[in-house]
Order: structure tokens, then sequence, then C-alpha cells
């Protein structure tokens, strides 16, 4: 089924878990708080959440599962990916909304080795539609739609 491929890595990811817990157990006596109003033990216990995760991904890692296979590390998806974010954080304010959604999710699906123009462009026009009628028109948060680069 599975055996121990690095006892260092499973005992340092236990150990990173274990100290998570402690210190996520501390961060209790403090008032939490809310997402929107956040208490001072709101902050210590999300990066408890953080380091308790790492520390699992860690030790999951120091195994070697059955059938274990070591594929190719798409590079070129994660760098893509990485810029749609970038961009989609640079140009919400210039472009606005709508126009900073379309250019992320376009950058995005040019991740895929699969990329059609016609699917991206039908996906990326669901996007902003999905995302006007939810932030917009549902939560009513103030989105400027199109951004000064548009007069």
């Amino acid at each position: 089924m599975f055996q121990v491929k690095s006892p260092k890595d499973v005992i340092g990811g236990g150990l990173l878990v274990v100290f998570a817990l402690l210190l996520g157990e501390q961060s209790f006596v403090l008032p939490l708080g809310s997402s929107a109003r956040m208490g001072p033990g709101y902050f210590p216990l999300v990066l408890c959440v953080v380091l308790a995760a790492m520390g699992l991904l860690i030790a999951v890692r120091g195994f070697r599962f059955e059938g274990e296979i070591y594929g190719h590390i798409a590079w070129r998806g994660m760098g893509l990916v990485l810029i749609a974010v970038l961009f989609f954080a640079f140009t919400l304010r210039p472009l606005g909304l709508i126009p900073a959604l379309a250019g992320t999710g376009l950058l995005a699906t040019l991740a895929s080795r699969r990329f059609h123009l016609k699917t991206a462009v039908l996906l990326v026009a669901a996007l902003v539609l999905f995302s006007w009628a939810v932030f917009v028109e549902g939560l009513g948060l103030p989105f400027v739609l199109f951004g000064s680069w548009f007069g």
C-alpha cells in the first residue's frame, strides 16, 4: 500500500502539525471576531491553519504510495495562471471589473494545452456574467465596471 520514503519529512511534517495545533489552541483565548471585523485571535488562527496544512503536505510527501507516478511538471500552465492572477491584480482599477475579468479568464485558459478560442470565449463570457451578477447585482459591491482607461 505505502511505505515511508523519507522519515525526516514524515517526522518534520508531523511536528509542524502538532505545533500548529498547540498554537492554534492558544489563539482561541483571544476574541476571534469575524472575517469582516477580525479580532486579535483571527490572524494567528489563520496562520496556524496554514502551518498545519503545510505540515500535512510535507508529512504525506514523505510516504511512497504504490503505483506512484512522477509526471511532467506543467511549468507553462503554472506560469500562465500566475500571470493571469497578477494581470487581474494590476488592472482591476484602471480597466474595471469586466475587462480585467475577461483578460484574466483568457490568460488562464491559455494555460491548458487543449485551448480552443471558441470554448475560451464562452467560458470567459460566463465568468464575467456570473461575477457581475453575484458581486455587483447580488452583493451590491461597488466595483467600477469599466475603468479610467475607457474614459
